[in-house]
C-alpha cells in the first residue's frame, strides 16, 4: 500500500515562525513533525509515499536527501552516529513529491496523487500529526480495511468545545473500536455536532475517493474539503470509522506543539530525566505549578 502526506499548506496559524520554515519541518524534540510521519509509514511496512508540497517546502525534500558535504563533516570527524542517523534519512522508504500548485485544500492535496496511486487502495496521513503507539495507526487501519475492504477513517473523541476545529461522524458502533458512518460534518459547532467523534488525521481509502473529489464543490474557507468527498464516498460504499489505540500529538497550532513538545520531551529516554530535574529546580526558584 502506497501512503499519500498532504504537506503543502501554508501553516498560518504559525506565523511568523512558518514563513520561510515549513510548518511539517519544526522540530519536535530532536527531529521534525514530518519524519514521525514518514517513520510510521513505514513502522507499517509501507515502502512507497508521496508527499504532496508547495513552492514553499523545498527543505522537505532536503531533509530526505542526502548531504555530501556534511557526511563529509561527520565522515571526517570520526562522528558515526551522526552520520549513521542522516544517511539513514535517505533510505527510509521511496519517497516522491508532487507540487499543489495552489492551497486548495486537503482534498485538493490528496487528489493531487491520484496518478501515483492508480486504482489501488491507499493511506492518507496528515504531515503535522505524531502517534504514539504499540501498533502504527495506519498500521491499525490497514488491518480494518484487509477484513472489510472499505474505506475508514482514524477517530477519537474529543471535548465537547473542541469539536469546532474537527471533522465529526454521525456513526453506529459495529463492534469495540469500529464505527459505520452515516454522515460526516466539518468543523461543526458544538451546538450542532451529531457526536465528539472526530476525524484524527489518518486515512486508509478506496480509489473511488478520487471521483468524489472531482464531485465535490468548494466548502470551508473556500477549498475542496475532504470530508465532502467522504460523505460523497459514503453514498456509493460502505465508510468505516476506527476508534484508534495510542496516542495522538496534533501539531496544528502554536499551543498544540508546545504541549507535544514537552509531552513527549518528558517521556524521551535521553532527555527526560533532565527535563524532569531542570523544571523541579526552576519551579523551586520560581514557582509556576
Amino acid at each position: 500500500m502506497k501512503a499519500v502526506i498532504p504537506a503543502a499548506g501554508w501553516g498560518v496559524r504559525f506565523l511568523p515562525l512558518t514563513k520561510e520554515q515549513p510548518k511539517e519541518m519544526l522540530p519536535v524534540i530532536d527531529k521534525p513533525v514530518i519524519q514521525y510521519v514518514v517513520e510510521e509509514a513505514v513502522g507499517a511496512g509501507i515502502e512507497d509515499i508521496i508527499i504532496v508540497t508547495g513552492r514553499h517546502k523545498r527543505t522537505i525534500e532536503d531533509h530526505f536527501d542526502h548531504s555530501f558535504e556534511l557526511e563529509a563533516i561527520l565522515h571526517n570527524g570520526n562522528r558515526r552516529e551522526h552520520l549513521e542517523n542522516i544517511k539513514n534519512l535517505c533510505n527510509l522508504a521511496n519517497l516522491h513529491y508532487i507540487r499543489q500548485k495552489e492551497p486548495k485544500g486537503l482534498g485538493d492535496a490528496v487528489y493531487q496523487a491520484r496518478h501515483h496511486v492508480g486504482n489501488e487502495p491507499f493511506a492518507v496521513m496528515l504531515g503535522d500529526t505524531i502517534h504514539v503507539s504499540d501498533v502504527p495507526v495506519v498500521k491499525q487501519l490497514m488491518e480494518v480495511h484487509a477484513r472489510t475492504g472499505k474505506s475508514v477513517i482514524a477517530v477519537e473523541r474529543v471535548p465537547g468545545e473542541k469539536v469546532k476545529d474537527y471533522g465529526v461522524l454521525d456513526a453506529v458502533k459495529v463492534d469495540d473500536r469500529l464505527y459505520q458512518i452515516n454522515d460526516l460534518v466539518e468543523k461543526p459547532s458544538p451546538a450542532e455536532a451529531p457526536s465528539n467523534l472526530c476525524i484524527a488525521g489518518t486515512y486508509v481509502l478506496t480509489p473511488g475517493i478520487f471521483e468524489c473529489i472531482e464531485r465535490t464543490k468548494p466548502g470551508h474557507n473556500g477549498e475542496l474539503q475532504l470530508t465532502d468527498a467522504l460523505r460523497l464516498l459514503r453514498e456509493k460504499e460502505r465508510l468505516l470509522a476506527w476508534e484508534f489505540i495510542g496516542k495522538r500529538y496534533d501539531i496544528g497550532d502554536i499551543q498544540g506543539w508546545l504541549n507535544s513538545q514537552f509531552e513527549l520531551a518528558l517521556k524521551h529516554p535521553q532527555y527526560g530525566a533532565q527535563l524532569k530535574a531542570f523544571l523541579r529546580d526552576l519551579n523551586q526558584k520560581e514557582p509556576f505549578l
